[in-house]
């Protein structure tokens, strides 16, 4: 063989090579989810943990400020995918409720439904707050711009004929809600989130002394009409230290990406999600853990599921 064939053969086996690497190569898939203290963000890192695959697929769980901002950024393109409440989901979908007057995001696409998020309404001890009218005139932190939490709030604080400058308002995260609570700065916070909470169960704990307000009544109904995705819901006793079982609305908790995606690429996902060694770190590692199964995860759909994620609930049988 003279030099220039063995060149060429190089040459041709060097190409071959890196066509084989990029198509191999690991794809990134980034996760939005919500503050630390929350439910979305650990939740976020074992599902990143459990469908993440060496040298594959690289997932991570990135902190945010919640549903709004997880549309938001799937839709820029700043994020693959992201957590959201279902009603936040079909909102932004169809340009309606808190998304009327601003473009659709027509592209946005369901993974899977997840799990019941619980609306948690924690109040300091000794505050006198034993119902939702109770919260007037009070120092309450209702979540930050662009958190689902902030939405639920002005729905339900509107059934009881109250809005935010009814209260003394504070817009932060639970975590820095917590740290307020107990230094007797704030006398309640809103949370949506899959109990336990990690900072409401630290809260609890702590000797600060805290209490559910329940969200029940006739108001009830009306909290439901004005938001069909509300389900009637339980914190159950002692999920917090010293709590009672407690009468709450529940929202879905789901995950989205955009249309954009590949579609192999959230096939394998999925696949990994409900494959018995992901189902088994599902069921150990967190309480709502259990709920993220492949039948639960084609529940409550109000926008379209993605082309990957509807291969693989086909054909498994749990969508037509």
């Amino acid at each position: 063989m003279n030099f220039t064939s063995f060149l060429r053969m190089a040459i041709a086996a060097a190409v071959l090579g890196f066509a084989t690497t990029a198509t191999h190569a690991q794809q990134f898939f980034r996760i939005g989810t919500g503050g630390t203290a929350g439910t979305y963000f650990p939740v976020g890192g074992m599902i990143a943990n459990a469908v993440s695959q060496p040298g594959k697929i690289a997932s991570t769980a990135q902190s945010s400020a919640g549903s709004v901002a997880n549309v938001n950024a799937v839709a820029a393109g700043q994020l693959e995918s992201g957590f959201s409440q279902a009603d936040v989901a079909t909102w932004a979908f169809t340009g309606t409720g808190v998304w009327e007057g601003r473009p659709a995001v027509a592209g946005l696409r369901l993974i899977a439904n997840l799990y019941p998020e619980s609306v948690h309404i924690v109040a300091r001890k000794g505050t006198g707050i034993r119902t939702v009218a109770d919260l007037k005139g009070k120092r309450v932190a209702l979540d930050e711009p662009g958190s689902g939490t902030l939405i639920n709030a002005r729905s339900i604080l509107a059934a009881y004929g109250l809005k935010d400058s009814d209260l003394k308002p504070e817009y932060i995260k639970p975590n820095q809600a917590g740290d307020k609570l107990k230094d007797g700065s704030l006398d309640a916070f809103f949370f949506t989130g899959g109990w336990p909470a990690g900072a409401i169960s630290e809260l609890a704990s702590s000797g600060t002394g805290i209490e559910l307000v329940a969200i029940d009544g006739p108001q009830v109904e009306a909290i439901r009409k004005a938001s069909s995705f509300f389900a009637g819901d339980t914190i159950p006793a002692d999920t917090y230290k010293g709590v009672g079982a407690t009468r709450t609305l529940a929202v879905g908790a789901q995950w989205v990406t955009s249309e954009k995606v590949d579609g192999n690429l959230v096939y394998e996902i999925v696949k990994s999600l409900y494959s018995a060694e992901g189902q088994k770190a599902m069921g150990a590692g967190h309480a709502k853990g259990k709920f993220i199964t492949k039948e639960n995860a084609v529940q409550g759909a109000g926008i379209p599921f993605h082309p990957g994620a509807a291969r693989f609930y086909r054909e498994v049988g749990v969508l037509k």
